[in-house]
C-alpha cells in the first residue's frame, strides 16, 4: 500500500513520502502527515530476534513507500554504523522501577542522532528520486541538542548546505560548544538574541515567505528543514519505540501482545507523538505519559483542553524543554480532529493570532491514552541524586523530568503496567546540572572539570564527542536579533 502525506492545513496538498522530506514543511507552514497508518504486518515475536537495523527497516518501508528496499536499506546500513557506540544502537536498562531506553549513543549523545543521522541519506536519495538539481538548504533552529545533531549529519554531504540558530542564552556549555566548533564546511550557526520559540517562529516564516523561496530558487537553491516538522526526522524516531518492546519481548520481560506505557520528556512534541504513530501501527502502548518541566505548557492543554503560549518563559535546567510552542503538536490536534485541515487551521490561525486555542470536547476524548504532569528543576535535581544513591546509574535533566513525572503518574493512577522511559540525551550534556544535583560542592568547578568528575562517579567513559570539544576552536560566532535571521542566512549562501 502506498502511503500518501496531506498537508494539516490544506487537504489539497499531498506529497510522497520523498516529496515531503525534500520539502520539509507544507505550504501555509502546514505540516504533512500520512493519510493513513499502515499496520505493522511482521509479528511482535519476530521483530524479537531481530537487530536495531532489521527493525528499522520493518517500521520505515511501511512509511516511506517510494523508497524502494535498496534505497532505504542503504540509509539505514550507512546510519546506524559506528557512529554508534554499541552495537545494540538503543539498550534497554532497568533502573528505579522502569525501563529506560538509552537514546544517547550516537555522534553527539543526544535522542536526535537516531533520526538526523538517517535523514541526510532520505533527504539525498529523495533528492536524486525527485530529479533535483538545486542545492538544499538545511534551515534549523534548536533548543540545544537537533543544533549539533543536523550539523553532524550534514556536514559536508555534498548538494546540501545547514544554517542553524540557536537561543544564545539558552543552551547548556557543552551544547553551545559541539555547536560553534563544527567544522564542516557546509556549516553556519548563530546565536539569536532570544529564546528557542523565537528560532522557531523565524525559521517557519523563511520557510512560508513565497517570494524569498521564489529567489532562492532562482540562484539554485531550496530550503528543507531537519527538525522534527519534517516527516523524515518523525518516521525514524518510531524505530526505537518498537525496538524497545522487542527487546522487553526477547528478554521474556513481558509476552507479545502485552500493554506497555511510554514516558517522553517533551518539548516540541516529536518524540511522543512518534510513539503515537507507531502504536497506531500497531504497537500495543496503554499511555502515552507526557513529562514538562517548568514551561509546563503541554502539562495545562492535557489538563483543560486550552494550549496557551501566554506565559513567562522559564529557563531551566533541562534547556531543550524549554519551548512555549509545540509544533508536533499539530499532527496531534489535525489527528484528534478527525484529519479535518479546515478545523485545525481555524485552531492554529488562533495560536497564531492570540497565542492559545481551545479544542472541542469531541477533540478531548480522543485523547484519552494521554497523561501530563511535569517537574520543576528542584525535583529533577531530587530524582537525578536519588537515582545516583539507589545503584549508581546518572541520569541527565531531561531524563529526570520523565523519571519525575512517572512517579507522579504511579502515585495518581497506581498503574503497574511495564512501562519504558526515553532516556533523551547522555548527563555528559548537562554536566553542571548533573554534578551539582548530586554534590553541592561541586558548582565551583569548570565545565570540563566536572566532565572528569562525572567520569569518576559514573564509571562510563567520557564520550567521544565530548573529549573532541575540550579544546577545539570556535569556527561561528555570530549573534543576531530574530529579525536578522534571514539576513544572515542570506549572507552564508553568499546571496
Amino acid at each position: 500500500m502506498e502511503v500518501l502525506y496531506r498537508s494539516t492545513r490544506n487537504a489539497e496538498e499531498t506529497a510522497t513520502a520523498s516529496q515531503a522530506i525534500l520539502k520539509g514543511l507544507a505550504n501555509e507552514g502546514g505540516l504533512f502527515v500520512p493519510d493513513e497508518i499502515p499496520e505493522m504486518d511482521v509479528s511482535l515475536e519476530a521483530l524479537a530476534d531481530m537487530s536495531y537495523q532489521e527493525v528499522a527497516y520493518e517500521v520505515m518501508s511501511r512509511m516511506l513507500t517510494d523508497f524502494t528496499e535498496d534505497e532505504l536499506k542503504a540509509c539505514i546500513s550507512g546510519a546506524y554504523d559506528t557512529n554508534f557506540d554499541t552495537d545494540l544502537i538503543a539498550p534497554v536498562k532497568y533502573h528505579h522501577g522502569a525501563f529506560i531506553l538509552e537514546l544517547f549513543h550516537g555522534k553527539t549523545i543526544a535522542f536526535k542522532d537516531m533520526a538526523l543521522s538517517i535523514l541526510p541519506y532520505l533527504l539525498t536519495t529523495a533528492a536524486k528520486k525527485n530529479n533535483i538539481d538545486k542545492e538544499i538548504v538545511i534551515l534549523t533552529a534548536t533548543s540545544g541538542d537537533t543544533g549539533k545533531a543536523a550539523l553532524a549529519g550534514f556536514a559536508d554531504v555534498p548538494g546540501t548546505r545547514i544554517a542553524v540558530f540557536y537561543p544564545k542564552n539558552g543552551v547548556s556549555p557543552i551544547q553551545e560548544k559541539q555547536m560553534v566548533t563544527e567544522k564542516g564546511k557546509n556549516t553556519f550557526v548563530a546565536g539569536i538574541t532570544g529564546n528557542f520559540d523565537d528560532a522557531q517562529t523565524g525559521v517557519k516564516k523563511m520557510f512560508a515567505d513565497k517570494e524569498l523561496n521564489k529567489y532562492l530558487d532562482e540562484k539554485g537553491f531550496q530550503f528543507s528543514s531537519a527538525n522534527s516538522i519534517n516527516i523524515g526526522r518523525l518516521v525514524p524516531q518510531m524505530v526505537y519505540y518498537v525496538y524497545a518492546y522487542s527487546r522487553l519481548v526477547k528478554a521474556g520481560t513481558i509476552s507479545a501482545g502485552d500493554e506497555i506505557n511510554v514516558v517522553v520528556p517533551t518539548g516540541n512534541f516529536g518524540n511522543i507523538l512518534a510513539a503515537y504513530y507507531a502504536s497506531l501501527m500497531g504497537l500495543p502502548i496503554k499511555k502515552f505519559i507526557c513529562a514538562s518541566n517548568e514551561n509546563k505548557v503541554l502539562y495545562d492543554f492535557f489538563t483543560t483542553g486550552e494550549y496557551d503560549r501566554n506565559r513567562e518563559f522559564i529557563l531551566t535546567t533541562s534547556p531543550s524543554m524549554d519551548i512555549l510552542i509545540s509544533s508536533n503538536l499539530e499532527r496531534l490536534i489535525y489527528r484528534i480532529a478527525g484529519n479535518d485541515a479546515e478545523k485545525n487551521t481555524e485552531l492554529m490561525k488562533s495560536l497564531n493570532e492570540t497565542g492559545k486555542y481551545e479544542i472541542t470536547d469531541e477533540m478531548k476524548k480522543n485523547l484519552y491514552q494521554f497523561y501530563g504532569n511535569f517537574a520543576d528543576s528542584e525535583e529533577v535535581s531530587e530524582i537525578i541524586r536519588k537515582m545516583y544513591d539507589e545503584d549508581g546509574y546518572i541520569i541527565d535533566t531531561h531524563t529526570a523530568v520523565a523519571v519525575s513525572v512517572y512517579d507522579k503518574y504511579k502515585v495518581d493512577t497506581q498503574d503497574e503496567t511495564p512501562t519504558v522511559i526515553a532516556s533523551t540525551a547522555s548527563p555528559y550534556k548537562f554536566t553542571r546540572s548533573v554534578m551539582t544535583a548530586i554534590d553541592k560542592t561541586m558548582e565551583a568547578k569548570g565545565d570540563f572539570e566536572l566532565v572528569d568528575e562525572l567520569e569518576k562517579l559514573s564509571q562510563v567513559r567520557i564520550p567521544r564527542a565530548v573529549e573532541e570539544i575540550r579544546t577545539a576552536p570556535v569556527v561561528h560566532d555570530t549573534v543576531c536579533e530574530k529579525e536578522e535571521m534571514e539576513a544572515v542566512v542570506k549572507k552564508f549562501l553568499g546571496i
